[in-house]
């Protein structure tokens, strides 16, 4: 009997965790007041769950990993409270992510969401208006709870309840993270990632890619998307695309996404680049491709050189001379 009022009082939670160290301290917090705490953390292409796969292991935190790719993707393309500096739009993201954190918790039969999010530590999504604004918006507003910066913030239901001890909750704001790091060492946390975002969004050259292929291509795919990570990208006067890669990594990882339909490009005769057109381009693309394989080689730019191009289920060679690195600075996005 005693048992089975232990199950029935035992409070469940559900924790955003990001991997990083206020997601950390607050669910190290969580735990010290028995609280059961099911970790969370998302997916697309834009972030990973491999740095809070890492901590979670590390403070024995149960760790839920899920794909939010298809509603983010679709919010992303028309975010209702805009972009950041560049294609991040944190205000909707994070709605989305505690949206779908409530739902779990409801499936779960869970008590409560909460996050490590600290007031005022980032300058769009971490403002009080921002983090009442998000809280609102996903539905869940009276269940999701701040445990580093509770006491600043209006008193939620499962401290209201009881569930949740507010006196063991914190007032930290700001960008400084001297109370974490102390916090940190008392509870013998030594190995904790920079607190550098992990999110592909934030970067502007990605960017700029990912501004382009939705202008140009609004329907794209994932395939589309995961090929911004890697190379040059060109956009030909005539409006297509064209991958040039760097490195032996961006050659293999061009390969390895490369679709039958494509047009693939390396030199025939010398070390080059991989070079990709989606969808196959049209002829002149594919002369500008050609072009851009000699540029990147190591063959002399003047010379004519044979290329290989893989187009569909046939293999032409083609003879090109460089592209001017003006012209190419021109198409680069």
């Amino acid at each position: 009997m005693g048992r089975q009022s232990d199950e029935i009082l035992k409070i469940k939670s559900i924790a955003l965790f990001s991997g990083g160290l206020d997601s950390i301290l607050a669910a190290k917090i969580m735990m010290g007041m028995g609280i059961e705490v099911e970790g969370v953390v998302f997916e697309t292409p834009f972030f990973s769950a491999q740095k809070a796969t890492m901590a979670a292991r590390a403070i024995g935190l149960p760790l839920t990993v899920i794909d939010l790719t298809a509603p983010h993707l679709l919010m992303l393309k028309a975010p209702r409270y805009g972009y950041g500096k560049n294609m991040n739009p944190c205000i909707d993201c994070h709605t989305l992510m505690l949206q779908t954190a409530g739902a779990r918790m409801e499936a779960t039969g869970a008590d409560f969401v909460f996050t490590g999010e600290v007031l005022g530590q980032r300058p769009m999504s971490q403002t009080k208006q921002s983090i009442n604004t998000v809280a609102k918006n996903s539905g869940y507003g009276d269940v999701i709870l701040r445990p580093l910066s509770a006491q600043l913030l209006p008193e939620t239901k499962p401290e209201r309840e009881g569930k949740v001890d507010r006196s063991r909750l914190l007032a930290i704001q700001g960008r400084g993270r001297k109370i974490q790091m102390d916090m940190a060492r008392n509870y013998g946390i030594t190995d904790y990632p920079p607190p550098a975002g992990g999110c592909l969004l934030t970067d502007p050259n990605f960017s700029r890619r990912l501004r382009d292929l939705f202008d140009h291509q609004p329907d794209c795919r994932i395939r589309d998307i995961e090929l911004l990570k890697f190379g040059r990208h060109f956009r030909t006067p005539e409006g297509c695309k064209v991958i040039v890669g760097r490195d032996q990594n961006d050659n293999e990882a061009i390969l390895r996404l490369s679709e039958e339909t494509d047009a693939v490009l390396q030199m025939a005769d010398c070390a080059g680049p991989t070079i990709l057109v989606p969808a196959g381009g049209d002829d002149q693309s594919r002369s500008i491709a050609a072009a851009l394989c000699v540029l990147y080689s190591s063959a002399p730019p003047e010379q004519a050189r044979r290329i290989v191009c893989r187009d569909g289920r046939r293999d032409l060679i083609v003879n090109a001379k460089a592209l001017s690195r003006q012209e190419a600075e021109r198409m680069l996005l």
